[in-house]
């Protein structure tokens, strides 16, 4: 009898990417108006996880903090992901954050992140399935990547389904 792979938790902080196989957990916390990416290839059972704090992209070449902007942390998500022999195409994006969480009134960081990223998203051909974002609460999301399934909890809220693969349900 084959054991059963032990699953490690791999924390994503602001400005880092993740990414990994079926023993891989990503899991992301306190999102407030950072969003985080998450992209699932369902052929390969790997996905990854970007954390971006903001949009565009850093003004900085190869910065010690680059991946904070939207545009690095893509490069670098779909880097990781084509060590593992991902065609773009087979990718299912989640959105998570984006939220005013502060409640400023003139606060739109959450929101530039959102548009940021969809519209960068959107450049390489990449469709979003799911999305969790805006509002004004925190949020976080666990990414288990061989029931290909992200969860996401808004608030004090309970910790939901956000999307499952068409192949695991």
């Amino acid at each position: 009898m084959d054991e059963i792979p032990e699953k490690r938790m791999q924390y994503v902080t602001t400005g880092e990417v993740s990414s990994g196989g079926i023993e891989t957990i990503l899991n992301s916390g306190a999102i407030g108006s950072c969003l985080v990416i998450a992209a699932f290839d369902p052929l390969l059972n790997v996905g990854a996880m970007a954390h971006v704090m903001l949009p565009g992209r850093s003004p900085v070449k190869n910065g010690l903090h680059t991946n904070r902007f939207a545009a690095n942390a893509i490069d670098e998500m779909l880097c990781q992901l084509k060590k593992f022999g991902i065609k773009n195409e087979n990718l299912r994006i989640c959105l998570v954050g984006g939220a005013n969480v502060l409640k400023r009134e003139n606060d739109s960081i959450g929101e530039s992140n959102i548009i940021s990223v969809e519209k960068l998203l959107e450049e390489k051909g990449l469709k979003v399935y799911a999305r969790s974002v805006g509002g004004l609460e925190r949020r976080t999301v666990l990414f288990d990547i061989e029931m290909g399934c992200i969860y996401c909890k808004v608030g004090d809220g309970k910790q939901l389904i956000l999307w499952q693969t068409e192949n695991k349900q």
